[in-house]
């Protein structure tokens, strides 16, 4: 008598497993991506401002944003007293700022996150009191302060009418 055979049935351990894997690798290379993600806040907005008669950077409540020219290439020069009257727009850390404009970040020396323009720092003024203000715009320190503005838009053109054909039969020659 022949000894019967059971037929061995697949094992779903195997491709279970191979697909698992697959899953932590994926998850392995995406990682990073997600891990470097920063949040983002947005810190400042653009305003006419028509005492200076040019479009200016503004914190989100419309108060003009101004960097001293003598800050740049990471040398600060507004530190101790000086931050009495001036006050840095920060963001917390690992925040990235965002605006009308590209935005950056420098670490100050006394500790904090400052946003930057174009590589310089910026700060509010404590002489404005109110929105749309731009006292601080010309004071002359070690350097001198502005109000940061962003590039001009170009205008556009409008297309400009075409006189009317006075020959509307041509013979087309």
């Amino acid at each position: 008598m022949p000894r019967s055979r059971k037929l061995a049935r697949p094992s779903l351990r195997l491709p279970a497993i191979g697909a698992l894997a697959v899953l932590l690798m994926l998850a392995a290379i995406a990682a990073p991506g997600v891990l470097a993600a920063k949040p983002s806040k947005r810190v400042a907005a653009e305003a006419e401002n028509a005492t200076l008669g040019k479009t200016v950077l503004t914190t989100t409540k419309g108060r003009t944003l101004y960097s001293l020219s003598v800050e740049k290439n990471g040398k600060f020069i507004c530190t101790a007293s000086c931050l009495s009257v001036w006050h840095p727009l920060m963001v917390p850390v690992g925040v990235r700022p965002t605006g009308p404009v590209k935005l950056g970040v420098i670490e100050r020396p006394e500790g904090g996150t400052q946003v930057t323009y174009k590589g310089r720092p910026l700060y509010r003024f404590g002489g404005d009191s109110k929105a749309g203000q731009a006292n601080g715009e010309g004071i002359k320190d070690v350097g001198t302060w502005h109000a940061a503005s962003p590039p001009r838009k170009a205008a556009k053109s409008t297309p400009q009418p075409q006189p009317e054909n006075p020959y509307p039969y041509s013979s087309g020659y």
